[in-house]
């Protein structure tokens, strides 16, 4: 009786470590880029469910690409709330392609993100400007352009405050974010993906794993 009860209670608590483990990451959400729509994350939310994630636990929606990227911000602060109520979990991470990276970066900078994001990461931002924004008249156009006010304010100080951890991909062959550089972060962790085009940065497997450990 006794090899059984040793057995059986061995048995959980494996169980529960396992279980516990599968929940030691953040509930992710994930925001994109100008001109696209939550579906960009469709790919990733896959492998991440895959991989252990709950689907409660990977949030992606669609917002107005054309707003300013501060009311953007807005949205993500009221977004965070929501998984937080509903996963009971203290941070969460934000994922974000391309524009994605300066409406979450300004909502950490500026509204309370330091305390409530876990990890974040860019994929292709335009962190420090793209010329292709100056064929756009957009405010989230304009936003993008190298040494507008919003990126100059943004980027002052510290472009990675205190709080999250930070990382980055850029492509060398990146068609959108010029220069391709522009991407990097002082504080965070830069890397230089294969020739891969801007959208693929966000359907790459290569980079999806990465990713997963980033955040795991």
């Amino acid at each position: 009786m006794r090899k059984v009860l040793s057995a059986t209670l061995l048995a959980a608590i494996v169980s529960l470590a396992l279980a516990a483990a599968a929940q030691a990451h953040s509930p992710i959400l994930f925001v994109h880029g100008w001109s696209e729509s939550g579906s960009l994350w469709n790919t990733m939310i896959g492998r991440f469910e895959k991989d252990g994630w709950a689907k409660k636990e990977l949030t992606n929606w669609t917002y107005n690409t054309s707003q300013s990227n501060a009311t953007t911000a807005k949205e993500i602060a009221t977004k965070v709330s929501e998984i937080k109520a509903g996963t009971g979990a203290a941070k969460v991470d934000l994922i974000t392609h391309s524009m994605g990276a300066l409406s979450s970066r300004y909502y950490i900078k500026n509204l309370g993100g330091t305390s409530t994001v876990d990890r974040w990461i860019s994929l292709g931002g335009p962190n420090h400007g793209t010329s292709t924004a100056n064929f756009c008249g957009q405010a989230s156009c304009v936003q993008m352009r190298a040494n507008s006010t919003f990126l100059n304010e943004l980027n002052a100080g510290s472009e990675t405050p205190a709080g999250p951890s930070y990382a980055t991909w850029w492509s060398p062959c990146d068609e959108i974010i010029n220069p391709h550089t522009s991407v990097i972060l002082t504080g965070a962790k830069n890397t230089e993906t294969a020739c891969i085009t801007h959208a693929a940065l966000a359907s790459n497997e290569a980079v999806y794993a990465q990713v997963r450990e980033f955040v795991r």
